[in-house]
């Protein structure tokens, strides 16, 4: 029997996205799954098309899972993660879409490398969902020292194995870039990141303008490296350059 890979996806006023990525989910050659739907108080119809969206598959693989109030993306993949009965935890945006193939190769890659934690790369897209050609290549593999410099793990590319770290790492901290901030904190623990160089991923940036504000992006990093990691001026200074080359030239 196939082992349950849990997905675990923030959902908040996606109304005209979520139905799509739930599809790509169904769509999966893989097949044991589950999706959890952490919902955190949408103002739009996002919950009404959720449940309309269930009605009309009866998908019992798909779990919506309503927050008591809007507390943001880590504290909703928090409560997936707590709700989540699978061995694997694959993280995705309610407003990004996957191959057909992205579990079961991303899983058989995991397998193949022994490895607690993976990603792939991915390809931007535009607000249809349609790719733009702009694909973001991954190394083989990230140590936290390369992690502080390459920053190029996409939340919606990762996958963990709960029997080698244990859920209580997995929980996302409660500050800006807390994706980020995940990935660190595991790799600073002694863990290795495991690239799989394939484009298997849709990022969509049309309406994320959190990530696509450049000066939030430049504070929330250099927050990072000074807060979170307690860096000093100048080592963070180092790092910082390195990912401000790359994170230009994932974008050109």
């Amino acid at each position: 029997m196939d082992e349950l890979i849990s997905i675990i996806v923030p959902v908040y006023n996606v109304e005209k996205y979520i139905r799509e990525t739930m599809e790509c989910v169904r769509r999966q050659t893989y097949g044991a799954w589950e999706l959890l739907l952490v919902e955190d108080c949408s103002s739009d119809g996002t919950v009404l098309e959720i449940k309309n969206y269930l009605e009309e598959k009866r998908e019992n693989r798909i779990r919506l899972i309503r927050q008591p109030f809007n507390g943001g993306a880590a504290r909703a993949r928090n409560r997936g993660l707590r709700e989540a009965k699978g061995r694997y935890i694959a993280f995705l945006d309610a407003d990004d879409l996957w191959a057909p193939g992205k579990l079961q190769r991303e899983l058989a890659f995991m397998k193949e490398k022994d490895a607690a934690f993976v990603f792939t790369g991915y390809e931007f897209a535009d607000e249809a969902g349609r790719g733009t050609g702009k694909v973001v290549r991954v190394p083989e593999k990230l140590t936290y020292r390369q992690a502080l410099s390459n920053t190029t793990i996409f939340t919606t590319t990762v996958m963990f194995d709960t029997e080698k770290i244990g859920r209580e790492q997995l929980e996302m901290p409660e500050i800006k870039s807390e994706d980020t901030a995940l990935w660190f904190r595991v790799l600073r623990s002694g863990y290795t990141a495991y690239g799989l160089d394939e484009n298997l991923v849709k990022y969509r940036r049309a309406g994320k303008t959190l990530s696509s504000n450049k000066l939030e992006a430049i504070r929330r990093i250099w927050n990072l490296y000074r807060k979170a990691e307690g860096l000093g001026i100048i080592v963070s200074a180092y790092h910082f350059c390195f990912w401000a080359f790359r994170a230009v030239k994932r974008r050109v």
